[in-house]
């Protein structure tokens, strides 16, 4: 009897599985990529003409397209700052998706800027190209590449 009433509770025991080790570079993109997120979150709100007067005309009601983007930032960013793995990767998924969200109204203000022959200008120019990494970081976070 008392070796099956070992046997049932080496059964019914909880296991212990931990989430594999972040690597401290994955650890650190992480954290940069959700607390920038987070950030631009915040600036989404206390700066909204920033980010209104750049969403193309064709969208319409850029406020509502600056507080989506910035609560779609917000959240990315909190998930990605999380401690469960599992948000940490849907936080990675939703920042891949909003830098892929965001993208018309970067281009539309490299548009507007024209060509790039003073600084704020070549700026918004340069800023096109660099959405490419963190769409990768983005996509490397959901797929929690790293552990």
């Amino acid at each position: 009897m008392a070796g099956s009433i070992g046997s049932l509770a080496a059964v019914t025991a909880p296991t212990t599985t931990s989430a594999p080790v972040e690597s401290p570079a994955y650890r650190k993109l992480r954290l940069r990529v959700g607390g920038g997120l987070v950030f631009m979150a915040i600036l989404h709100v206390l700066i909204p003409k920033q980010f209104t007067k750049i969403i193309p005309k064709a969208l319409a009601a850029p406020r509502f397209w600056n507080l989506a983007a910035g609560a779609a930032e917000g959240a990315a960013g909190a998930l990605l700052l999380s401690s469960d793995p599992q948000k940490q990767k849907a936080g990675g998924a939703l920042a891949t998706a909003t830098f892929i969200g965001v993208y018309p109204a970067n281009i539309n203000m490299a548009l507007k800027a024209g060509k790039p022959t003073n600084p704020a200008a070549i700026a918004a120019w340069l800023r096109l190209p660099m959405q490419f990494p963190m769409i990768a970081s983005g996509i490397r976070l959901a797929k929690g590449d790293g552990r």
